[in-house]
């Protein structure tokens, strides 16, 4: 048997396949992320509070309405991307001429208190959530589950299509060109301000995504969006605050480096991610993919 440092090449590639389930969910984070960040220059610390809340809102339709996973992914992504208009209109929309300072408290203190409702009616132990995609593929080396393999392609897509509507279509120049001249924008007679609703909408409707791919694969608890939103932090700071490839790449390229470490030195497992940060600041401090201003 091939191995690598001792370690035999079975492991490692499926140690590779379990980083890139992480990676998945690390790039659909880290793309809401970018995008509330590139379009609207807030720093939202609710995301992981959001993320939280799509997956509790698909545990709640399967438990007191029966609809099972398939109709959560379009239905919890929606009821979050509607609290975030709520939060958009009440609250973000008067600190975007402010300091990012302004935007980052304010979302703090917005997941703090998501956090601590869904602390005190559900507590902390979390709620088990069925998995809708039951067998998997026999790899010889590992048994690889149907839903896990699901989860990579799924999220692969939704992050492409992201970034090919932002990128390459008239909605998405509408968006950047709103971020650069609102007031030009404006005088070819579109809302900029319904605009920029959508587009909070929109990344914290991601979000909501991610959590519902995630329910079925670890307890639904309060505390799941708080253990991720750090790490996912440093995925956008190191593939570039704001962009929308950066973040896809940088995702799922970080949870394969961190299924990596597993393997190779499992005390750097959990800080190995913070650690490309430091590097990649040091020579590129606008990110991977990020452009200096």
């Amino acid at each position: 048997m091939e191995a690598i440092f001792g370690v035999p090449l079975p492991i490692i590639v499926g140690q590779m396949l379990l980083g890139l389930i992480n990676g998945a969910t690390y790039a659909m984070l880290s793309l809401g992320l970018a995008v509330i960040f590139g379009m609207l220059s807030v720093i939202n610390f609710a995301h992981g509070a959001q993320y939280m809340v799509g997956a509790f809102v698909a545990w709640m339709l399967l438990n007191y309405l029966g609809l099972g996973f398939w109709p959560a992914l379009l239905i919890a992504p929606l009821v979050v991307a509607g609290l975030g208009m709520v939060i958009e209109r009440l609250f973000l929309r008067r600190l975007y001429n402010d300091d990012h300072l302004y935007g980052m408290l304010l979302t703090f203190g917005v997941a703090l208190v998501i956090e601590g409702v869904f602390r005190y009616r559900f507590g902390s132990t979390g709620q088990a959530y069925p998995n809708p995609m039951p067998g998997g593929v026999d790899l010889g080396f590992m048994f690889l589950p149907h839903y896990r393999v699901f989860i990579i392609f799924a999220s692969l897509a939704v992050c492409l299509g992201t970034w090919f509507l932002i990128e390459r279509t008239r909605l998405g120049s509408y968006l950047r060109a709103s971020t650069e001249n609102a007031l030009l924008v404006r005088t070819f007679g579109i809302n900029v301000p319904r605009l920029l609703t959508l587009t909070y909408a929109a990344g914290v409707g991601l979000a909501a995504l991610a959590g519902v791919f995630a329910a079925p694969i670890q307890n639904v608890s309060p505390l799941m969006g708080a253990n991720v939103i750090i790490t996912v932090f440093a995925v956008v700071v190191i593939g570039g605050m704001g962009s929308i490839l950066g973040s896809i790449v940088t995702g799922f390229m970080l949870g394969v480096i961190e299924g990596l470490a597993k393997v190779f030195y499992p005390q750097a497992s959990a800080t190995v991610i913070f650690l490309i940060m430091a590097i990649v600041l040091l020579f590129r401090p606008a990110g991977l993919f990020g452009q200096v201003k």
